[in-house]
């Protein structure tokens, strides 16, 4: 979107397709959305490295470990981007931490499971960034400025890792018995919250009218899904990895796959803090944040006293 041209309103340049940036006009209603969903997307990135994290020291060799060292600084640069880029709309980080650390913030509900096995590193990088990847390559045209050039290079880093996941996949169905039983294991937990993760449909959600109208939206939840779905399970034929929902089908007229229902009501219990680990994630977040509160001070007396100079 181009942002050099000035306009007369708020509307005028969404009716153009022009980025709202910071400091231009925009209704208190637009900029709080913002705040709750950037928020949410840096928590979710920041909180989903917490089950990759725990397989650092049990890598099944230095390459993986390299790799998933990587990944994982990625995420949390990820996060800080996003953070960045929800200050813009006049909240501090301080107050989004807060937020989260109090429940009045969420984030999203794939990282509220466990990562039981190395298969499961791989099936969060193939099936949870690349649910991710097809998210957020509609968000690089979302209304908002910072939030859409953020996107940008975080659906570059996302891609390599929807691709070491799908190694990792890949690698261990053309291994032992037991290798291929621990890979389609974890297929079989995850590919479920994966697909919740582009939420309910929009007609169940409170947000949707609005984000669409404000052009933040642009795809709604269930294209996403199902663009999602029709190329994973090429993907996963590929590999010989069987999807866990036997109402999977071609669909010729649509040209994509017919699909089970979703457990919504497994989703919403999990997003309101009821799944197998939402305590222990955020217990984990606040402890280390606790720990960190000396770098934090640290750091802002070094700056307050170079600002001196």
């Amino acid at each position: 979107m181009n942002t050099t041209l000035a306009f007369n309103s708020f509307q005028e340049k969404l009716d153009k397709d022009f980025n709202i940036e910071p400091k231009d006009v925009m209704p208190d209603d637009y900029r709080k959305h913002l705040i709750r969903q950037i928020s949410q997307h840096a928590h979710s990135e920041v909180i989903g490295m917490q089950p990759e994290g725990n397989w650092i020291s049990r890598a099944p060799s230095l390459r993986a470990k390299q790799i998933l060292l990587a990944k994982i600084q990625d995420e949390g640069g990820h996060g800080l981007y996003l953070y960045s880029a929800c200050e813009t709309l006049g909240i501090s980080r301080d107050e989004l931490i807060e937020q989260l650390h109090e429940g009045k913030a969420k984030y999203s509900n794939i990282f509220n499971y466990p990562s039981l096995s190395w298969a499961d590193i791989g099936a969060i990088g193939w099936l949870v960034d690349g649910a991710a990847i097809v998210n957020q390559v509609s968000l690089q045209r979302t209304s908002f400025g910072p939030y859409a050039r953020a996107m940008v290079r975080i659906c570059k880093e996302e891609s390599f890792h929807q691709r070491q996941g799908y190694e990792i996949m890949a690698t261990m169905m053309s291994g032992t018995k037991v290798q291929r039983e621990m890979a389609q294991d974890a297929m079989n937990r995850w590919w479920w919250p994966s697909l919740m993760m582009f939420g309910p449909h929009d007609s169940d959600s409170p947000h949707s009218g609005k984000a669409f109208e404000w052009k933040i939206k642009l795809k709604s939840n269930d294209e996403l899904r199902q663009k999602f779905i029709d190329k994973t399970v090429q993907q996963a034929e590929v590999i010989g990895l069987t999807i866990p929902d036997d109402q999977l089908k071609w669909n010729e007229d649509k040209q994509g796959y017919d699909h089970g229902e979703i457990n919504w009501d497994e989703f919403k219990r999990v997003i309101n803090g009821n799944g197998p680990c939402n305590k222990q994630r955020l217990d984990h977040h606040k402890k280390y944040h606790a720990d960190g509160a000396w770098v934090r001070e640290a750091a802002a007396a070094y700056a307050e006293t170079n600002s001196k100079f």
